[in-house]
């Protein structure tokens, strides 16, 4: 698979870009601010409906503009398929395939596949446990992109269940007795984790399924980045209260337990007005030997485990059918010697790498990559950025 057109409109600092890519390994090259990580984000937005950088589309509209375009051209096994995104601040997107229209932005995921490599890419291992669940659930959506209906899903019944537990305390007893509000309040709540307890169930078995068969690619990997050190591991850790032997990636029993642990903790979340259980508070627990790798983890260590996640994903895709698009945003500037030449190796094998570095120097010289200047000229509208192709 591999990128052969793209073209932004009103995309960041882009007011036009239109770029013809071809397989093999691309370097967009050019001073920090100039927009060369812009080109990367909107393939990874075209590839998961999603930003790495910022968690709103509003940002991502070049100000001033109402509205941001991002276009690209997918070839894979010799089919190319076309696939337009308008993005609109606090509005649902609009997307084309082929040119024509689709009835939800979600039905050109899977279009392009593709793996990302940036330097943020060290919250997955010390930020917090959503920048870890954003690992997971991204991976499945470009792995499988029914997930992205069901993380929809679960984000509203979360959204609206949260904020009736925010109005609930009020409604509770007064001077001992049950208002006829409050009881409305507890039926809907009935309703209500009825629905997360469904959408949860599916989203936590699909996370389970993924952590699964990230393990052992995560173990190979962290040796390939790390050779000789503690081997690395990761678990998933669910807010349920279950044991080690229950079926987590049964769909149905998850879905009892879940509803079994809303009842059980109704008055706390009453009380504190949050929704309490659910995948929204789970976490990817990451290991190294026998510790924790958040607090625990050397600078190095940490580098090469957030690395061994993303090649861990590269790999499932890579089995699935077909490699991957790998999308490097200066990376290669964060690492050692030893692991750039690890992480060099892995995306030399890779059908189309697009690489953004400050200078040509922070990527491997025996790589034959085509090096696509990124330049800052004059207009009527401001200094922008232009690609010299």
């Amino acid at each position: 698979m591999y990128v052969r057109q793209l073209g932004l409109r009103d995309f960041r600092s882009w007011a036009q870009a239109d770029l013809e890519l071809a397989p093999g390994r691309t370097v967009f090259v050019g001073p920090n601010g100039y927009g060369k990580t812009n080109l990367v984000e909107a393939l990874w937005y075209s590839s998961t409906l999603g930003s790495y950088r910022v968690a709103t589309d509003a940002p991502l509209i070049r100000t001033g503009a109402s509205r941001a375009v991002v276009s690209t051209i997918v070839v894979n096994d010799g089919r190319e398929l076309a696939v337009d995104l308008e993005i609109v601040a606090g509005r649902a997107n609009k997307a084309r395939l082929n040119r024509a229209p689709v009835r939800n932005s979600r039905e050109i995921l899977g279009v392009l596949r593709a793996v990302l490599f940036a330097p943020e890419d060290l919250a997955l291992v010390r930020g917090d446990p959503g920048e870890r669940r954003r690992y997971l659930d991204d991976l499945a959506t470009v792995q499988r992109p029914m997930i992205a209906a069901v993380r929809a899903d679960y984000d509203k019944v979360l959204r609206q269940r949260t904020a009736l537990l925010k109005t609930a305390s009020g409604a509770r007893y007064r001077a001992g007795v049950q208002t006829a509000a409050a009881s409305k309040t507890f039926d809907t709540l009935d309703v209500w984790d009825a629905h997360l307890a469904a959408h949860g169930a599916a989203l936590m078995a699909a996370r389970v399924e993924l952590v699964n068969q990230l393990a052992p690619e995560v173990e190979k990997a962290y040796q390939l980045m790390a050779p000789g050190s503690r081997s690395a591991g990761l678990r998933y850790r669910s807010s349920l209260e279950l044991a080690p032997e229950d079926p987590m990636t049964d769909v149905d029993f998850l879905e009892a337990a879940l509803l079994h642990q809303l009842s059980a903790r109704r008055a706390t979340e009453i009380e504190r007005g949050m929704s309490l259980v659910g995948p929204h508070r789970d976490d990817l627990v990451l290991w190294l030997g026998d510790q924790p790798a958040k607090g625990f983890a050397s600078h190095g260590e940490s580098w090469s485990i957030a690395l061994a996640l993303r090649l861990a994903a590269f790999e499932l895709l890579r089995a699935d059918g077909g490699d991957p698009v790998l999308l490097l945003d200066d990376v290669f500037a964060e690492l050692d010697n030893a692991r750039r030449r690890a992480l060099a190796a892995v995306a030399a094998s890779a059908e189309q790498v697009l690489v953004t570095a400050a200078v040509a120097d922070d990527v491997p010289a025996d790589w034959g990559a085509k090096l696509v200047p990124i330049a800052l000229r004059d207009d009527d509208s401001g200094r922008v950025s232009e690609v010299q192709q």
